[in-house]
């Protein structure tokens, strides 16, 4: 994979991360200030703080923390999940924005502990021919951590079994859009599976929504901003 510039740390950057928060609490997407998103940028990774409603972040609230390193034990506290985010992005180098919920129909599927397979085209979003599923492990441990990365390597998004869900994005855009296609996809299967068995697609014709997704999606605005 070829690595993705990382995001410049400007405000206008750290306002789009709290704008993030913000919309998918509004999307209903996530509750309280259970979800968190960072982005990479050249000192390290820029995350959300642990625990402040998100209409209350300003720009200098977003924290910065090392890639390969824990977070210094003075000043602000990083989102307590920090440790997967951190894992994610050294995984994912293409991949320069992490964003986590808890969306309703996403946790409803990773309680039951099922993925999400190919019932609909728009799982090419994801990186392949289905969202796949994370062990459960208690929230920042290790051995949540590595499950994450090793499923996430070849995944665009994932459920977290009695958790909720991550989305990686080229862009915080990109992210924003695949939280709520996650969260859609999940509604689905869950919705036909009601009154009878879903169809899925092969992998045939996987390949060939894949092949028609390159460069599909939003994009972020340029960042002008110091």
């Amino acid at each position: 994979m070829t690595p993705a510039e990382p995001l410049a740390d400007t405000k206008t950057t750290r306002s789009a991360l709290i704008e993030a928060c913000i919309w998918m609490n509004a999307r209903q997407l996530n509750q309280g200030t259970s979800g968190n998103i960072s982005a990479r940028i050249a000192d390290g990774i820029l995350i959300t703080p642990s625990g402040v409603p998100y209409e209350h972040l300003t720009p200098e609230a977003l924290v910065t923390i090392p890639i390969d390193a824990p977070p210094g034990a003075n000043g602000p506290k990083p989102s307590t999940e920090w440790p997967f985010h951190q894992a994610l992005h050294r995984a994912r180098p293409d991949m320069p924005v992490v964003l986590h919920a808890h969306p309703p129909y996403c946790s409803v599927l990773a309680v039951q502990r099922r993925k999400i397979p190919a019932c609909h085209y728009m799982i090419a979003a994801f990186g392949g021919d289905d969202v796949p599923l994370a062990d459960y492990a208690l929230f920042g441990s290790p051995d949540l951590c590595a499950d994450m990365a090793r499923i996430m390597a070849d995944r665009h998004g994932c459920l977290m079994a009695n958790h909720g869900a991550t989305v990686l994005g080229e862009t915080i855009e990109k992210a924003r859009w695949r939280l709520e296609e996650l969260e859609t996809l999940a509604r689905t299967y869950l919705f036909s599976s009601i009154g009878g068995t879903p169809h899925l697609l092969s992998k045939e014709e996987l390949a060939e929504v894949s092949r028609a997704f390159e460069n599909y999606g939003p994009r972020d605005t340029p960042d002008t901003d110091t």
